[in-house]
Order: structure tokens, then C-alpha cells, then sequence
């Protein structure tokens, strides 16, 4: 269990969306600093935070990062891209776009900011997912998400032994930007960042913030039919 009352956060992706309403949720719950990091910082506009510039498919970038925020104890990797791709159709560099944010830009945090979490005493990172990593709905997307799950399966076994702790949030639509065009039942962002917090604070492996996410989940055991009933006609 890592403890956000006195801690230090650094969340990508935090100036719209999950990652304002976590930034948000982080100073409600005590943290001591919260860094949030976007292409423009100046989109950062939560008074308490630090801005930082980061782009998290830029080694250099995120780099730099790593050296400005050196009391980081928590990382929330939340920036993600939905470019969903077709696999047949779609330019193969459009299902590059989502692999680069949504799987090699968490990598490349997680590569840089671990031994910073371990030189300041260990602490948590949280991976946002999504309904979506566990069934094939939205082309690269889905692909892209289902390989970051695979990615935090993985650091949360290397990482436990080193006084890191990981949990994977999955939720289905949001009311954000990204989902401005769908037309569907959608969680609060306030709501998704609340339940993942409380699972960082819980040590939870896993956060899933909605009824979607649970039903998708319990799937996996399932015939694929259950999941795909385009399958069974």
C-alpha cells in the first residue's frame, strides 16, 4: 500500500480529462507535490500544480523529466491516444501512433522514473488501460491497450521486489475529449480518478472503475462467442 498523504505524483497527460481529475483528487488527499505533465504546459491550470513540459514518446523528453522531478514517489502514466486504426486499411504509422503513446510512452517513464522511486524509498505507479485491452474493438487502440496491460503484468512482478507496488486501471468511456463523438453510457472523470486513487492507497493489482470494465473482464474466462457474438451466427 503506498500512502499519496505526503507523497510526490507525477501524472502524464495531466491537464484535461482523468489526468486533470486526478491531479485534482492527489492534492484533495494530501499529496505534497504533484507534477502535471502535458506537450503545452501551459494547458496545466490547477494553481498547486507544477507544470512540466513532457512528451512521452520523445526519449529526450522524457529524460529531462526524470531529472526535473527527482523526488517523484508515484507515477501515473494516464497519456494515451486513440488513433484506432484499422489493421487492414489504415496506414501501418497510424497503428504506429497508438503503440508509441499508449504502450512505448509508459515504458519509457517507467524506464526512466523507477530509480527515482527507488532512491526516494519506493512507492507506486499506476498504468491507465482500458476495457478495451481485453477485447478487439477499436483496431489499434485495443491492441495498443492490451499490450500495456501485458507491459504492467510484467513491471509488477520486477517491480514488487524493489519497494514498487503497480496497479492497472481499466474503465470504459469517460466524459473527456476523446469521447466527444460517442454516444453511450459514460463515468465521471472525477469518479475514475477517485477509484484509482483508492487503489493505489490499497495496493490494488488491478482498479475496474465501471460495470463495462467487470463485464468485459469476466469474459476472458468465456467462449469468445460471449465476447464476440458476431462469431456465433
Amino acid at each position: 500500500m503506498t500512502a499519496i498523504e505526503g507523497s510526490v505524483v507525477l501524472v502524464t497527460g495531466g491537464s484535461r480529462g482523468i489526468g486533470k481529475a486526478l491531479v485534482e483528487g492527489l492534492f484533495e488527499r494530501g499529496a505534497k507535490k504533484v507534477y502535471a505533465t502535458a506537450r503545452d504546459p501551459r494547458t496545466v491550470t490547477h494553481p498547486g500544480a507544477v507544470p512540466l513540459a513532457l512528451e512521452v514518446t520523445d526519449p529526450e523528453s522524457v529524460a529531462a523529466a526524470a531529472e526535473r522531478a527527482g523526488d517523484v514517489t508515484i507515477l501515473i502514466n494516464n497519456a494515451g491516444v486513440a488513433v484506432n486504426a484499422s489493421f487492414l486499411e489504415a496506414p501501418v504509422d497510424d497503428v504506429r501512433r497508438d503503440f508509441e503513446t499508449n504502450f512505448y510512452g509508459p515504458l519509457l517513464t517507467a524506464r526512466a522514473f523507477v530509480p527515482v522511486i527507488e532512491r526516494n524509498g519506493g512507492g507506486h505507479i499506476l498504468n491507465v488501460h482500458s476495457a478495451l485491452s481485453w477485447i478487439g474493438l477499436a483496431g489499434s487502440y485495443s491492441a495498443s491497450k492490451a499490450a500495456l496491460w501485458s507491459q504492467t503484468n510484467s513491471l509488477r512482478l520486477d517491480l514488487r521486489p524493489r519497494g514498487i507496488d503497480v496497479t492497472g486501471l481499466h474503465v470504459g468511456y469517460v466524459e473527456t475529449d476523446m469521447t466527444a463523438g460517442v454516444d453511450a453510457p459514460k463515468s465521471s472523470p472525477a469518479d475514475v480518478a477517485a477509484q484509482a486513487l483508492d487503489g493505489i492507497e490499497t495496493g490494488a493489482f488491478e482498479v475496474l472503475a465501471d460495470e463495462v470494465s467487470r463485464q468485459v473482464k469476466s469474459g476472458l474466462s468465456a467462449e469468445l462467442p460471449v465476447l464476440y457474438p458476431q462469431l456465433a451466427a
